[in-house]
C-alpha cells in the first residue's frame, strides 16, 4: 500500500485518546512510507493526522470542496491541496488517489463516507481493503449492527468479512496488507441463496 484515505471527524470528539491516536497513525503512515490521502482540513481529528504524518516528514494530500476552503478551514501545510465541487467529487478523487482505507471516530460525515467506499466495494467498483480502527471501542454498537445485518439476512458474510477492524493500528495495517477481495459478487441467483 502506498496510499491510504482516512476518514474522520472534524471534532476532537469527548476524549484525548482519539486525537492521540490520530497523530500516531499518521506519524506511523508516513514512518512506513505510506501517503495520506485525507479531507484537508485543519480541524478535529482530520488536522491531527495531518499533522502527525507532517511531522514525521510523511506526504499528505488533502481533497477539500471549493465551499469548505472558502470558510478558511484548510490545512496550509499540506504536501497538495485538491480543490473540487462537490462532496461527491471529494470521494471519488479520494478513492481514485489510494490503495486502502482507514476509518477513524467520526460523525453523520465519517460514516457516509466509510458507508459509501464498502458499498463500492461489495458491488465490486474497486478491491481495496477497508479498515476501522476501533479506538477505545468507539465503533462497537456499529460492528453489532453489520452482525445484526447477517444474522437478519440483510448482508452476506462474505461482505461481512470485508470489513478489516482492530484496535491498534499496526494490527489493522497488517490487516489490510494481507487483505484478498472477495471473488464473490453482491448479485447472485435464487439457487445461491
Amino acid at each position: 500500500m502506498k496510499s491510504i484515505t482516512v476518514f474522520c471527524g472534524s471534532s476532537f470528539g469527548s476524549h484525548d485518546i482519539y486525537k492521540e491516536q490520530a497523530f500516531l497513525l499518521g506519524q506511523t503512515l508516513a514512518q512506513q512510507g505510506i501517503q495520506l490521502i485525507y479531507g484537508g482540513a485543519d480541524v478535529g481529528l482530520m488536522g491531527t493526522i495531518a499533522d502527525g504524518a507532517l511531522a514525521k516528514g510523511g506526504k499528505v494530500i488533502g481533497v477539500l470542496p471549493q465551499f469548505l476552503q472558502s470558510k478558511e478551514i484548510a490545512h496550509k501545510n499540506l504536501t497538495e491541496l485538491i480543490i473540487v465541487e462537490t462532496m461527491h467529487e471529494r470521494k471519488t478523487k479520494m478513492n481514485e488517489l489510494c490503495d486502502g482505507v482507514i476509518v477513524l471516530p467520526g460523525g453523520y460525515g465519517t460514516l457516509e463516507e466509510f458507508f459509501e467506499m464498502i458499498t463500492w466495494a461489495q458491488l465490486g467498483l474497486h478491491k481495496k481493503p477497508i479498515g476501522v480502527l476501533n479506538i477505545d471501542g468507539f465503533y462497537d454498537d456499529l460492528i453489532k449492527l453489520v452482525q445484526t445485518m447477517v444474522d437478519k439476512g440483510f448482508l452476506k458474510q462474505v461482505n461481512r468479512d470485508m470489513l478489516l477492524i482492530s484496535d491498534t493500528i499496526d494490527d489493522l495495517l497488517e490487516k489490510m496488507r494481507n487483505y484478498q477481495a472477495p471473488t464473490v459478487g453482491k448479485w447472485i441467483s435464487k439457487e445461491e441463496i
